[in-house]
């Protein structure tokens, strides 16, 4: 089985998604140089950091946090690239494990009930295939031992690519609704909403407010990285 498994690896190699160069056997999607390169964040505090100010006076959450710090070049956005444009589920796992690990040292997650995605509109979900964040919810849900729920909060109209926009316009732009399935469910419940990448925060604003109409709901935000 090695013996075979050495020829698939000696023509087709296994390579770096950051860098290419080809991996060691011990190695997954990153080299080790690559992996030590990435813009962690390291807030000590998970309720009084610079993601949870940013939506000081627009919503109350309870905790905040992202894993890597996302720019216009760089590791961070060629990882969100192909996680989102590339079939690179497996990118979602690898940092909702990682994230997953860090949170549960913390603590400052034990009281969440459910986690929740934001929700892609179901026509472009059909044209993606998935939606990019939902191995990150899975793999982040099991290292937290919490449920996982996808379909609680759907997306009801869709918004033209925000990609090119000016920060403004994107911040005002009140086309793309959401629709809460089942307040009853998340009623006094703590519940995580999850996301890929915090830009201006409008779009995880539009999903706080819809939850918000469940009784006594709490909600913390965790994404896999946020643009300085």
């Amino acid at each position: 089985m090695n013996y075979f498994r050495d020829i698939l690896h000696l023509f087709f190699p296994k390579l770096c998604i950051t860098c290419n160069t080809q991996l060691l056997e011990t190695e997954q999607l990153l080299c080790t140089l690559c992996r030590h390169d990435l813009p962690l964040i390291c807030y000590k505090s998970y309720k009084d950091n610079k993601i949870a100010k940013s939506f000081a006076g627009k919503i109350q959450i309870e905790n905040a946090t992202a894993l890597l710090f996302y720019r216009k070049t760089g590791k961070t956005k060629k990882l969100i690239h192909a996680l989102k444009y590339k079939s690179g589920q497996e990118i979602g796992t690898m940092f909702g494990n990682w994230l997953g690990v860090t949170l549960k040292q913390a603590h400052q997650f034990d009281t969440i009930a459910f986690i929740i995605p934001v929700p892609l509109h179901p026509r472009k979900q059909k044209q993606r295939g998935y939606n990019q964040v939902t191995t990150f919810g899975l793999s982040l849900a099991k290292q937290l031992n919490k449920t996982y729920l996808p379909d609680v909060l759907i997306r009801i109209s869709a918004a033209k690519t925000q990609t090119f926009k000016q920060r403004f316009e994107r911040f005002n732009n009140s086309s793309t609704k959401f629709y809460l399935t089942d307040k009853h469910l998340l009623a006094n419940k703590h519940i995580l909403l999850i996301d890929d990448v915090i830009t201006t925060g409008a779009t995880l604003e539009a999903c706080c407010k819809e939850l918000f109409r469940a009784a006594n709901v709490k909600i913390s935000i965790a994404t896999i990285a946020y643009t300085e």
